[in-house]
């Protein structure tokens, strides 16, 4: 019997840059094996494809756009997809078996928020306690 727990969403971020000292075949291999398991994860539903980010970019606020600095500033940020797994160490069980571990990546996993932002409850985005 197929298991029918309900699937929640999950921001993959893609963090770091390849390993310098492994051969371009090596790297090669294991980009070609991250593309069969993220096609196998997508024909099974767990996976929502994102994409690989460019190496253009602004920083848009209320000051203006800027030429940088960006949250990737420590590390570059190179993609993004959607894991559907039942809770966060579900998605963390999936990340840990991508084929680009092997070569110097690490994943972030967050789970995605399904409630609109409210300036009453304290999220990511809204200010903490007032200290003194």
């Amino acid at each position: 019997m197929p298991d029918l727990s309900p699937l929640f969403d999950f921001l993959v971020i893609s963090r770091g840059k390849l390993d310098s000292d492994k051969s371009p075949e090596e790297i090669q291999r294991a980009i070609d094996a991250f593309y069969v398991w993220h096609d196998r994860l997508v024909q099974e539903g767990r996976l929502k494809p994102g994409q690989r980010l460019s190496t253009q970019a602004r920083l848009v606020s209320r000051s203006g756009v800027r030429d940088g600095p960006y949250a990737e500033a420590k590390e570059v940020i190179g993609g993004y997809w959607f894991f559907c797994a039942a809770n966060l160490q579900e998605a963390v069980d999936l990340a840990s078996r991508n084929p680009c571990l092997a070569c110097g990546l690490t994943f972030e996993i967050r789970p995605i928020e399904s409630e609109r932002a409210s300036a009453f409850k304290l999220t990511n985005e809204t200010p903490g306690p007032v200290t003194r």
